[in-house]
């Protein structure tokens, strides 16, 4: 159950944590049918705070589509705490969270800590995109991202299910910047 406020707003991603974004897609591909996945690697950060603190984090991801969802595979490239380190131990995988795009994001940030979900990860891209991982965890067994619905994030999403539109299965994985 998605927390109070947010019922009207559909998961538009769901996503795991891996070892190998890579490997994990081409295996969701093959068992599923789902892709093609788009890989960013090593994806730059201007800013990272975990739970409040300063925090480095390199991560890549693979993205593709499912049907209506958005599928993410997301792996750590880095030693330290993160809100993924938060639940999956070095060596330790599975699913990690689930996306929802919000109108006002400081505002639904507001709402979900006022309602028990602590923010786990701020995080802003180079490009000024930022998004949230809220601790939802103890509740629902996983984590909550949050993200404003800006055209950056509009447009690669839109760009990964127009991929899929009548995908014939090959080139499952391919490479991408994010920078």
């Amino acid at each position: 159950m998605i927390p109070i406020g947010y019922s009207g707003l559909p998961i538009r991603q769901v996503a795991y944590f891996v070892q190998d974004v890579r490997a994990a897609a081409a295996a969701h591909a093959a068992a599923f049918g789902s892709g093609p996945y788009f890989v960013a690697d090593n994806i730059p950060l201007r800013r990272c705070l975990h739970r409040g603190v300063e925090a480095h984090l390199d991560h890549s991801s693979a993205y593709g589509q499912w049907g209506e969802l958005m599928i993410e595979f997301v792996q750590q490239n880095n030693p330290g705490p993160s809100a993924f380190r938060d639940m999956f131990s070095e060596g330790r995988e599975g699913f990690h969270h689930v996306a929802i795009i919000v109108d006002d994001l400081d505002a639904a940030r507001a709402r979900m800590e006022a309602a028990g979900f602590p923010t786990a990860l701020e995080a802003e891209m180079h490009d000024g995109f930022r998004f949230l991982m809220m601790d939802a965890v103890e509740r629902h067994g996983h984590m909550i991202e949050l993200y404003a619905g800006v055209p950056t994030l509009t447009g690669f999403y839109d760009f990964v299910k127009k991929a899929a539109a009548g995908w014939d299965g090959s080139n499952p994985v391919r490479t991408i910047s994010l920078g």
